[in-house]
């Protein structure tokens, strides 16, 4: 054993706990009162940016943002106007839409700089003067169904198709659906942060007033929608996520506490110090001004569950010593010399855990994984020293008052339930060890070899309530009843039947810089297009002058728009043909002219949509294939970049969502490796200073080991990827499991120095079995609430992590007595060395 002097310590604690327990309880009532002021400060971050932010793919996506304009575009401050019908281009309908238009432009307070639909397009075509809301209406108004479907086909050659749904028919002048736009300009305001803000924007604001004036004008069949909205309903997911979970998580661990406490003072203690243990790790939450985002809905589980773990451990070995008739005092100081250096190193073990996440480069991660280890460490000190001296001050206090006590019996006791199944791993451990670790390894190996094969994911979806939620959640109560969410279900509609909608994962966006007034640059990017790759759609068009199928990639870009203009104006065809060397209708020399011209038509803002106001950027958009994997499209995307003359970035959702998705995979390995290299390190150095069996850690890792094999395995199986949140979980189950293995093998080792080696097992898995099974079931129950939250996400974290506590769990009752005889097999035959 390694001379430091950590009995030092020990003895200090236990004289605070037994003989000043008044001033402990004091102090840590003073320092939660000190910390419950940060829990005012706490901000929200959410949406998938708070992970997109300074990725290569996304920065090339911002530049594009930037330097053109989108009608589709949630990073915008501009506000969709979804309008659903039989025919959205019939005389009713496109009043409905022109009158919506008008009485939002009516608004001081929604800043409207300009709006644009199908049906100002219709209007100004059936008469070029009418420039206000008030004369395109009445232009309508006048106009008869004829005139009005000669107008649509009279515009279908001008871009129309874009803003409207897939099914559009020219030739019957009708379609399903339209997005109108609305654009503001809101003074102070930042519109890139409107998808992380949880709802606090100023774009959030104007779009729900938006939202107030459609639904207040009767226009039923217009849907509001942005970033703002997205923004909103990405800050109610984690409200009503909280409201759902942290309520269930305490009342199925109240549950449990019943039943390991059995005593009405105790559980009051358990309470109270599991409250203690939100209030300081959330009051640090605020004062260290880290952002609340969907990521860390887990915490407050994850605090609860190991809390009444260690809440359990401490009461049920205290009550080991009390059964044993020894003194309040006394069994507390033997409680705490025990269980304060197990709980130290369990500690120890769950903060590393957590802290491997900081080798992520993704910022959520990277919180999530300091939250938990200080409030874990939070926790501890909690939990280690708070709670044993309340316990030490009711006892007495019953003892003067004469007030008798309830449920003294330690959990897995002689007799109990969980008693009588104990002893079958030590049997295993006594007859056969090394044929049943041997088959253990190589299961463990099967496993992993599978587990590998586990897929990798990020998307939007995994952040948003599904489309339909459960009706169960609007059967709670207020405040636990959650908002409605029509998110999913529009971004759902925007990717069925609108080819152009951006963000839908349907189309990926070539990023192109260079001089493109030379006169190769257009030629250059039609020719990138032709004979695309498998996962990118094919233009519906034949060939210029054959009736062949095209060979062409489906693709927008600043060609399509000096197409539409030259079939439209007679002045600029005769241009383009003047220029057009090889007669496929796209420009060759004189380019500066060509541009010129475009810009100063009516066609300029789809021209901005697609060239640089310094003419040396411009952006392609290639429809993708909707059955075509993410990982597939990137791929075939930066082929296809490979391609361009210009320099060509690929970029768009797809690209990336795959970007991040590569990035988790690498993070999870990275943080599982770390992990357990730290864990390995840490429980050695800890075995080394507390008893003379440095290599008893090992012996303490090796169940979690097979814990990780198995769960990864078991994900693949189940089909559950490793994403945003569950790829943490990987080193997670390495700080979580490591708890059940280190309270056996510690308590072995302390048993091991007085008994032989089979009393000593059976000592140690008996007396903290029991424990390990409450404490098991509490850490299940409350990180498994998880699954009722709002969102995707935050349901495979928890159903994962309770899987992993639960192999964790059986592993170490089972496999640790068998891991334990093989070393001290070793021991009695080599030396503790």
């Amino acid at each position: 054993m390694v001379d430091l002097d950590y009995q030092a310590v020990i003895d200090r604690i236990d004289y605070l706990v037994g003989e000043r327990p008044g001033t402990v309880i004091l102090v840590f009532l003073l320092v939660t009162a000190g910390l419950a002021a940060g829990l005012g400060g706490i901000s929200t971050s959410s949406g998938t940016s708070q992970f997109t932010s300074g990725s290569p793919a996304q920065q090339a996506l911002d530049q594009v943002d930037e330097k053109f304009g989108t009608s589709f575009g949630t990073d915008t401050a501009s506000t969709q106007l979804i309008q659903r019908d039989q025919n959205v281009l019939a005389k009713p309908a496109l009043l409905r839409m022109l009158r919506t238009e008008k009485r939002v432009r009516e608004r001081e307070n929604l800043h409207v700089a300009a709006t644009s639909s199908v049906a100002d397009t219709i209007a100004t075509t059936l008469d070029p003067s009418a420039r206000t809301e008030r004369e395109r209406i009445d232009t309508v108004e006048d106009a008869t169904p004829s005139e009005i479907d000669a107008a649509v086909k009279r515009a279908a050659g001008g871009g129309l198709a874009g803003s409207l749904s897939n099914d559009f028919n020219p030739e019957a002048a009708s379609a399903s659906a339209t997005v109108g736009v609305v654009t503001h300009e809101i003074p102070g305001s930042d519109s890139s942060s409107a998808g992380t803000s949880g709802g606090s924007s100023p774009v959030t604001t104007v779009q729900q007033r938006v939202q107030s004036v459609v639904q207040r004008g009767g226009t039923s069949d217009v849907t509001v929608f942005g970033s703002g909205i997205l923004s909103a309903e990405f800050g109610n997911v984690i409200t009503d996520s909280l409201l759902i979970v942290v309520p269930a998580a305490a009342i199925l661990i109240l549950l449990f506490l019943v039943f390991s406490y059995r005593d009405p003072l105790d559980l009051l203690i358990g309470v109270v110090s599991l409250v203690m243990a939100i209030i300081w790790t959330f009051g640090f939450l605020g004062l260290a001004d880290i952002p609340f985002s969907q990521m860390l809905v887990v915490v407050p589980a994850l605090l609860l569950a190991v809390g009444i773990d260690f809440g359990i451990h401490a009461i049920n070995r205290y009550r080991e010593e009390r059964s044993e008739g020894y003194g309040v005092v006394e069994s507390m100081e033997t409680t705490t010399d025990q269980l304060l250096v197990a709980f130290f190193i369990v500690t120890g073990t769950t903060v590393l855990g957590f802290l491997a996440n900081l080798t992520s480069s993704l910022g959520p991660i990277r919180d999530l994984g300091l939250v938990s280890a200080i409030g874990i460490t939070f926790t501890v000190l909690i939990f280690g020293i708070f709670l044993p001296a309340a316990k030490v001050y009711t006892d007495r206090w019953r003892e003067e008052h004469d007030i008798p006590q309830f449920g003294m019996q330690p959990l897995g006791g002689e007799g109990s339930l969980i008693g009588r199944f104990l002893p079958y791993p030590v049997l295993v451990a006594r007859k056969a060890p090394y044929v049943f670790l041997a088959l253990v390894v190589i299961f463990t190996a099967v496993a992993a070899g599978y587990g590998t094969g586990v897929n990798t994911s990020f998307s939007q979806d995994d952040f948003l309530p599904p489309s339909q939620t459960p009706g169960w959640y609007h059967t709670l109560p207020e405040p636990f009843a959650p908002h409605e969410y029509h998110t999913t279900a529009t971004l759902d509609y925007l990717d069925e039947h609108f080819t152009a909608a951006s963000g839908s994962g349907g189309s990926v966006t070539m990023y192109i810089r260079g001089p493109l007034r030379k006169d190769y640059a257009l030629e250059s990017i039609h020719h990138a297009s032709y004979d695309p790759p498998d996962s990118f759609v094919i233009s519906n068009s034949s060939t210029l002058a054959t009736s062949e199928p095209s060979r062409y990639a489906n693709t927008r870009s600043i060609i399509d728009v000096i197409r539409s203009y030259a079939q439209r104006d007679a002045s600029f065809r005769h241009l383009v043909r003047e220029n057009d060397v090889n007669g496929n209708g796209i420009p060759d020399d004189d380019l500066g002219t060509i541009y010129d011209r475009l810009l100063d038509s009516p066609y300029h803002d789809q021209a901005r949509e697609y060239l640089s106001r310094d003419e040396r950027a411009t952006r392609v958009v290639f429809t993708t294939k909707g059955n075509a994997s993410q990982a597939d499209v990137v791929a075939d995307a930066h082929n296809v970049d490979n391609r361009y003359r210009l320099n060509a970035i690929a970029t768009g959702q797809p690209v990336v969502f795959q970007y991040i998705a590569d990035t988790i995979l690498e993070s999870a390995v990275k943080s599982l490796a770390v992990a357990l290299l730290a864990t390995a390190l840490f429980l050695l150095l800890c075995f080394r200073v507390f008893s003379d069996y440095t290599t008893l850690g090992l012996v303490n890792l090796f169940p979690i080991v097979v814990t990780v094999a198995l769960l990864a395995g078991a994900m693949r199986y189940l089909g559950i990827p490793l994403n945003a949140l569950t790829a943490t979980v990987l080193s997670i189950s390495i700080g979580l499991g490591v708890d059940y293995s280190s309270h056996i093998v510690h308590r072995f080792g302390d048993e091991y120095e007085e008994r032989d080696l089979y009393d000593a097992i059976d000592v140690a898995v008996r007396g903290t079995g029991g424990a390990l099974t409450g404490s098991m079931l509490t850490t299940v129950a409350g990180i498994g609430v998880l699954v009722l939250a709002i969102t995707p996400i935050l349901g495979d974290f928890g159903s994962v992590t309770a899987l992993s506590i639960f192999i964790s769990y059986v592993l170490s009752v089972v496999v640790t007595p068998s891991a334990m005889a093989v070393w001290g097999h070793a021991v009695e035959r080599y030396g503790s060395a």
